[in-house]
Formats: structure tokens, sequence, C-alpha cells
């Protein structure tokens, strides 16, 4: 019934390219929500399973129409949306022209529904209303411990204009996916190494370390910040 229905919405005069325009178009039409999938030329990969409405069915009609393009159902890639989702959601307003890292295909993935979620527009260049910052949760995390270690104490330095998809997505789970998906992973080659030692011992103990440090440090930071 899905798959009669989806064939029924698609007009058989009509053709179809490869373009990104086109491609979105025809998955909108079949009854896939675009807001939750991500667009590649070569991929399209699902965000978040039940919102998409992206069947086994309706993969089959849009690899039917477009064999060539692969649809990726990873639900580690799923829990990476997730995550990030729920800082994008209180950062990011509709509309804006946000400036986007080069050569960062975790960011450009997970941003690229955006354009269709808020309107925003994406851009490497030129004029921005906000920029992307892609730091992940264990460089913040080591940058808070070295700051502490060097006597520092916690430093705040977000901007207003900055927003963080990876904030809360441990590079474990981003190395996992691109590997997966045939992409070079990311290496931490700057950060400290006493900090990291200190990390590497954590792990064992108390797995979950990373979200309650990040978790601490942004109730200390708000809390700070009312008292001003």
């Amino acid at each position: 019934m899905d798959l009669m229905f989806n064939l029924s919405n698609v007009n058989e005069k009509e053709e179809f390219s490869t373009s990104r325009r086109d491609v979105l178009k025809f998955l909108k039409i079949i009854g896939v929500d675009t807001r939750f999938v991500s667009y590649t030329p070569e991929k399209i990969y699902i965000n978040n399973l039940r919102f998409s409405k992206f069947s086994r069915k309706r993969e089959a009609t849009f690899n039917n129409q477009y064999p060539e393009i692969e649809v990726v159902r990873s639900s580690l890639f799923q829990k990476i949306c997730s995550k990030s989702s729920k800082v994008l959601a209180l950062e990011i307003k509709p509309n804006s022209v946000i400036l986007m890292p080069k050569d960062n295909f975790i960011i450009d993935v997970l941003m690229e529904p955006y354009t269709r979620k808020y309107g925003v527009k994406l851009v490497h260049e030129g004029d921005y209303d906000l920029i992307v910052n892609p730091t992940i949760l264990d460089d913040e995390v080591n940058g808070i411990f070295s700051t502490i270690f060097s006597g520092e104490g916690l430093n705040f330095t977000k901007k207003s204009n900055e927003i963080y998809p990876l904030i809360n997505v441990p590079l474990d789970w981003i190395n996992s996916f691109l590997e997966m998906d045939g992409k070079e992973i990311i290496k931490n080659e700057n950060n400290d190494e006493l900090a990291t030692s200190f990390m590497e011992f954590l792990e064992d103990v108390a797995p979950q370390y990373r979200e309650n440090v990040l978790k601490a440090s942004e109730f200390i930071e708000k809390k700070l910040e009312t008292e001003e």
C-alpha cells in the first residue's frame, strides 16, 4: 500500500535529473520528509528514521529512480544527529547565514538538512550571521582539564555567534561512522598530553565522564552569568 501510494504520486511524464533540487523533490513526492535526511550527490543519509518516514518500500521506489545514489541507514549516524540536534535546536536562528568550516565532511552532512528545517544558508566565505565551531566533545573536555591542570581554572571562550554541532558528540562515534563510510578519520594532534592521559584513565573507570564534565562546566558558566 505504501509503495502503491508513492508510485501514484509520481508523474510518469515528469523527468527527474540528478540535481540536488530534483533528488529532494522526488524524495518529497514519494513521501520522505527531507528535513530528516542529508543530501550528498552520492548518498542520502537518514538522520532520523521515524521522522523521515524513509521506509524500505520508499527506498525501493527511490532506488528505482536513482540506482546510483546509496541510501545510508546507519544507526550510529542517527545517534550522532540526535546528539547534534539537541544543541543546534537551541543555537540556530531561522533563515540565518551560517559560515561553515572548509573540508569537514561530518559538519557538512550534519548541517545540510537545516537548509530545509530552518531555511538557513550555508556559506564558506563572505558575510554571515553565525559561524560553525567544529569542536567535538573530546576536545572540549580536554581543554577544560588542560586549563584546570595549568592553574587557570575554567576558561569560558564561547562566542555568542558560534554554533557547536559536535560539542556533545564523542570522537569514537564520529570516527566509527567515518570509517564505516569510507571517509578519513579525525586525528586529535593538538590536545594537552597531561589532560589526554587523565582522560584515558577516566575512560576505564567512568566511561560517561566526558558528558558529565561538559554538563558541570556549562552549569558553572550559567551560574556565573546569572550572578553578574
